[in-house]
């Protein structure tokens, strides 16, 4: 049962525009909570019109000890990593790929959309490896958006995308206890979210909506009290991201695209791609240089996670 007198934090997002109204929404890291789960990373991007001529590509970067996930309401984006991986990710599917010991990955407007108008909506994840497999062999997994459990619960539309809820569990592997749900509330909807991990958040994605009776506005973040659940409402359709997991096994150091639990390791990282020894997309040539701390200025930030 769920104790609706527990505190809920709210997180409010720190946006950014990319330009062109390509709007950004993070709400993890904040300063509140570094992490829930093992979600180190929460960004919100969009929605936003693509037209013609404009680009919003993400060149090739590199990243340790951490898996992304990329999700889409709306649009399309190219996958291209150094394992050689050529994927469309559409709307539904999950994307997660594990950087372990180091991977270099692009994102990119697809070559068949270039000449047209259309919407660009995602979530892109971090979820931060254990300890015991932050060095494992990087790899890539697609699963498409018809391999997704979907069930409706309590009249709820709701998509099991990682981890197991309501009896249906995702065939998205993962390697701790992950939980990742997209529910789409109708209008005067209601639902009792079981407390599905230690750890769990409730992201608002479009419209307000109330989280055991407490109204969270659209693009807030509210993270439940450990080990609890919630009763989700909303009077106007609204979609809802669920997202947690058991708790990370120690602090994480993050600082540019590279999470670990040993600051050295991030420095290695760092001279590891300036090196360019951390592997090259196929038919790639563009290089982001480092920033200028703090690597081989600095130890990295000491911001970790958990608080």
């Amino acid at each position: 049962m769920t104790d609706t007198t527990a505190q809920t934090q709210l997180l409010q997002p720190h946006d950014k525009d990319l330009g062109g109204g390509f709007k950004v929404r993070r709400l993890l890291p904040a300063a509140q909570r570094r992490s829930v789960g093992p979600f180190v990373f929460f960004d919100h991007f969009g929605p936003a019109t693509e037209q013609p001529g404009s680009e919003h590509d993400v060149r090739p970067h590199p990243h340790i000890g951490l898996s992304t996930v990329t999700y889409l309401f709306d649009g399309a984006m190219m996958h291209r990593d150094s394992l050689g991986s050529v994927q469309e990710i559409l709307p539904g599917a999950i994307n997660w790929m594990t950087s372990g010991r180091g991977i270099v990955h692009s994102e990119r407007k697809p070559d068949r959309l270039k000449d047209d108008t259309y919407v660009n909506h995602d979530l892109q994840l971090w979820a931060a490896l254990p300890q015991a497999h932050e060095e494992v062999e990087p790899s890539f997994e697609h699963t498409p958006s018809d391999a997704i459990p979907e069930l409706v619960v309590q009249g709820v539309a709701v998509r099991v995308l990682v981890g197991e809820a309501f009896g249906k569990r995702s065939p998205v592997k993962t390697l701790a206890q992950t939980v990742y749900l997209d529910i789409a509330l109708p209008a005067g909807g209601r639902i009792e979210l079981p407390a599905l991990a230690p750890e769990l958040t409730v992201y608002v994605v479009d419209a307000d909506a109330r989280v055991n009776g407490e109204s969270i506005p659209a693009h807030t973040m509210a993270v439940l009290p450990d080990g609890q659940g919630a009763v989700l409402s909303s009077d106007t359709a609204a979609r809802l991201m669920v997202i947690g997991g058991e708790p990370l096994d120690g602090p994480r150091y993050i600082t540019w695209n590279f999470v670990s639990s040993r600051r050295e390791r991030i420095l290695e990282a760092g001279a590891d791609w300036a090196a360019q020894r951390m592997g090259h997309v196929p038919g790639e040539t563009e290089f982001i240089p480092l920033l200028g701390k703090p690597f081989g200025v600095r130890e990295p930030d000491t911001g970790t996670t958990p608080v």
